[in-house]
């Protein structure tokens, strides 16, 4: 039983991010656009890691066996998924399959193999947050780098990842959440409904993310800066014009 898992850099600044970012840095600045591909190669690994270490932590030695219970990236990234992450804002890693027949309680084990996911982007967004504060707070760094950049990016699209990801619409991973509280006969249509028309309704409402500039994921990205101000005690919007400036 998969557990794919979209990832979204749109919303807000994102949008320009996510459309123009990378390739302004790949034609005027190339190794800030590497510091954006590693960020993203990191954020997608530890994430697609995370779910296979706690399906094995909880039994499960599906993903194990299919080698997905490591951090190199070439063994969750889906090329297709990364290329459109780049180009669009929107893109996918590689499911990480389990069998929730070897789980211990397969109820609530499996939505432990779904929230680990984002809950990995939440502690290495809080570890890229305190770095930079450490860093510039004792003037080791004293101006924007590319060490500095490459921190923020990683703090900012795993917050992004994080809250895209625990949407409860299916196939993403709050999805599992979902499921697992509402699972009483009585909501057999909404869990139906969310099966069918869940990637439907994701899917247009990325593309309108897309092609507009419109911040349909608000509940998203407001959050995601939110979160991003609280860890690293400044304004991470001003820090991101900061960034796009120096391009």
């Amino acid at each position: 039983m998969p557990y794919p898992d979209g990832v979204l850099t749109s919303g807000g600044c994102f949008d320009t991010l996510a459309a123009s970012m990378f390739l302004q840095f790949l034609l005027s600045s190339p190794m800030f656009a590497f510091a954006w591909v590693l960020a993203i190669l990191l954020s997608l690994t530890v994430h697609e890691f995370s779910h296979a270490l706690v399906g094995r932590v909880r039994g499960d030695k599906t993903a194990e066996r299919e080698g997905r219970l490591t951090l190199n990236p070439l063994s969750h990234i889906d090329p297709f998924g990364f290329i459109a992450m780049l180009l669009f804002g929107f893109g996918w890693a590689k499911p990480v399959p389990f069998n929730p027949y070897n789980l211990k309680n397969p109820k609530w084990d499996a939505v432990a193999i779904a929230l680990a996911g984002p809950a990995s982007n939440l502690i290495i967004a809080a570890i890229a947050a305190i770095a930079i504060r450490v860093l510039v707070g004792t003037q080791v760094i004293t101006e924007l780098n590319l060490l500095i950049i490459f921190l923020f990016l990683v703090l900012l699209l795993n917050l992004f990842l994080m809250f895209f990801n625990i949407i409860p619409v299916h196939p993403l991973d709050g999805s599992k959440l979902f499921f697992a509280l509402f699972d009483a006969p009585k909501y057999a249509r909404a869990r139906a409904w969310l099966l069918q028309w869940g990637p439907n309704v994701l899917f247009a409402l990325v593309m309108i993310s897309i092609i507009s500039n419109f911040d349909v994921f608000f509940f998203v990205s407001l959050p995601a800066y939110a979160t991003c101000d609280a860890l690293l005690g400044e304004s991470c919007g001003a820090f991101f014009g900061a960034i796009l400036s120096t391009i």
